[in-house]
């Protein structure tokens, strides 16, 4: 299974997130792909959008993923989740983890946005993935997400730390 680098690529009619494109959309289905990827699990990208369009219903998928919606998912298939709304933790936390998603908001002039990440640690900091429209491969975020997060100006972060889970009956599958 590949990595998803960049959801811009994903084409406009393949992966559809409630009545619009992923490419606009489909950040946080992406990085719970990403971050399934990322530990070796396997899920079916259709599956995992369809649990996605669910939890908000009347929006499904159209105005994007809920911050919190990747953790009853990650529990319900049996990971151990952790979470933080302090970047002063975000560090350990991934450190620790298996795999991560980080969701933000973004500002540049008068455009407001969020977006969802999955990341996780290597020796040399932290690397990203799906993290900018113009992504090709992995990012590397440096030593500290905390520093990469006010680098970027980004505000309101969110980190959902995910270890495997010491089940083997639970895969991620949907």
């Amino acid at each position: 299974m590949d990595l998803i680098y960049n959801q811009n690529h994903i084409p406009r009619e393949q992966y559809r997130y409630g009545l619009r494109a992923s490419a606009a959309v489909g950040c946080g289905w992406i990085a719970t792909y990403n971050a399934l990827t990322l530990m070796g699990y396997r899920t079916q990208i259709p599956e995992l959008i369809r649990y996605y369009e669910r939890q908000l219903p009347g929006i499904h998928g159209n105005a994007g993923t809920s911050f919190w919606a990747p953790v009853p998912l990650l529990k319900k298939w049996g990971f151990r989740v952790e979470t933080s709304l302090r970047p002063g933790e975000f560090d350990t936390l991934a450190g620790h983890a298996d795999a991560c998603i980080l969701f933000y908001r973004w500002h540049r002039g008068w455009k407001l946005g969020a977006h969802f990440v999955a990341l996780h640690h290597k020796e040399e900091g932290f690397v990203g993935y799906n993290t900018y429209r113009n992504s090709t491969g992995p990012d590397f975020y440096g030593p500290s997400l905390e520093g990469f997060l006010k680098e970027k100006g980004y505000f309101t972060p969110f980190l959902i730390a995910i270890q495997k889970s010491p089940r083997e009956d639970s895969r991620g599958q949907t």
